[in-house]
């Protein structure tokens, strides 16, 4: 562990980076996923389990803490990592995503977001100075500036502005955050589906020199082809010795195909919520324990997986739990999807490190394609 934030590029393969972040709290592979732990909890999931799935670092979410239990709160309590008992890396991201998603009634302008709770309907203000001032009061390792997310489609007019406002932003999160060892700011790329405005936005931020970059506005609608073309655009724009966090993606097909593009970190609800709605993730793709071909079926998920919930239930077990509305269902299919991503990632890592990683993608695709088992 280092005394402050480093970021070693390892090898590479085509365009995929293997490296590594170091900090006071602990090393982070990449690429890696993020299990996200929105209120300071991965749903339905033990952080000793998130932990020894693979996890290096988790996320957390300004909006909702600053919310309950409040920033000032944990702060007093010792930060979010003895709060949670996680003494490793956390990534809190800015709060923006979810003012604009959740909040019902909001006001924007140059100073911030005056919004109104989702929970109480009180009334709150975010600047990025406050964004800034939250995130380290939970104390978090990586902090993220405060950003407009507009969903797409939108016209090209309103896809500037935001990128704008963000951009600038941004500055004013640099200027709050200051010189903090061992600990980062990242910088959003915003831009919507816009080449042009993505490039802008790449430029801009990286005259700040910050310790890593992140893509955003992404995964908010539109095609998946949509999204590879502006990572094609974005990151040969951001400098290479620096991390690139694609935020809130996704599925396995959008994480192979965004390493094969250079990203480095990822984080996403899907694995715990696809778990919590019954659908699991394996090497032979995705599965709905829900279907009836699993009602008397004994053998497991995957007879090959390092978890437990995968290897030692049966689908007759878990499809019978799922059906009843069992919380138990829902957790184990999490811990199945989180290790499942993990070792999706682990077997990333191996591969880029032997300069396999296109031979590892055309496989993990073909395992895929074949499917699952057939019905007992």
């Amino acid at each position: 562990m280092s005394e402050n934030f480093t970021f070693t590029l390892k090898a590479t393969s085509g365009k995929a980076r293997l490296g590594e972040i170091t900090m006071p709290r602990g090393t982070i592979r990449t690429p890696a996923f993020m299990p996200v732990g929105t209120v300071g909890s991965v749903k339905a999931m033990y952080l000793d389990q998130v932990r020894e799935g693979g996890a290096d670092i988790i996320l957390g979410n300004t909006y909702h803490l600053m919310l309950r239990p409040g920033a000032e709160r944990v702060a007093r309590l010792g930060g979010l990592h003895e709060l949670i008992r996680w003494p490793y890396p956390i990534l809190t991201d800015s709060g923006g995503f979810q003012v604009m998603s959740l909040s019902g009634l909001r006001k924007l302008d140059e100073q911030g977001v005056t919004f109104k709770s989702h929970i109480d309907g009180s009334l709150h203000h975010m600047s990025p100075e406050r964004s800034i001032e939250i995130q380290g009061l939970l104390d978090s390792d990586i902090q993220m500036q405060l950003d407009e997310c507009v969903a797409l489609p939108a016209e090209e007019k309103e896809i500037e502005r935001a990128m704008e406002m963000s951009l600038r932003w941004a500055e004013r999160c640099r200027v709050a955050f200051g010189e903090q060892p061992g600990k980062a700011m990242f910088g959003i790329v915003q831009g919507g589906d816009s080449q042009a405005l993505r490039i802008r936005s790449a430029e801009g931020l990286k005259q700040l020199d910050l310790k890593g970059y992140a893509v955003g506005g992404l995964a908010v609608g539109e095609p998946q082809n949509v999204m590879l073309e502006m990572l094609d655009i974005t990151l040969p724009v951001l400098p290479s010795e620096k991390p690139r966090y694609l935020m809130g993606v996704g599925t396995p097909d959008d994480i192979l195909k965004s390493v094969a593009r250079g990203i480095d970190m990822f984080d996403c609800v899907m694995p715990t919520r696809s778990g919590r709605h019954g659908l699991a993730f394996t090497r032979r793709g995705k599965v709905n324990i829900r279907n009836a071909r699993h009602a008397e079926d004994m053998r497991p998920l995957d007879e090959e997986s390092s978890c437990p919930a995968a290897r030692d239930y049966s689908r007759a077990y878990l499809h019978h739990l799922v059906r009843s509305n069992e919380a138990l269902g829902g957790m184990l299919l999490s811990w199945n999807n989180l290790s499942y991503y993990q070792d999706l990632m682990q077997g990333i890592r191996k591969a880029i490190a032997e300069d396999r990683f296109a031979d590892f993608q055309a496989e993990t695709l073909a395992a895929w394609e074949k499917g699952d088992i057939d019905a007992p």
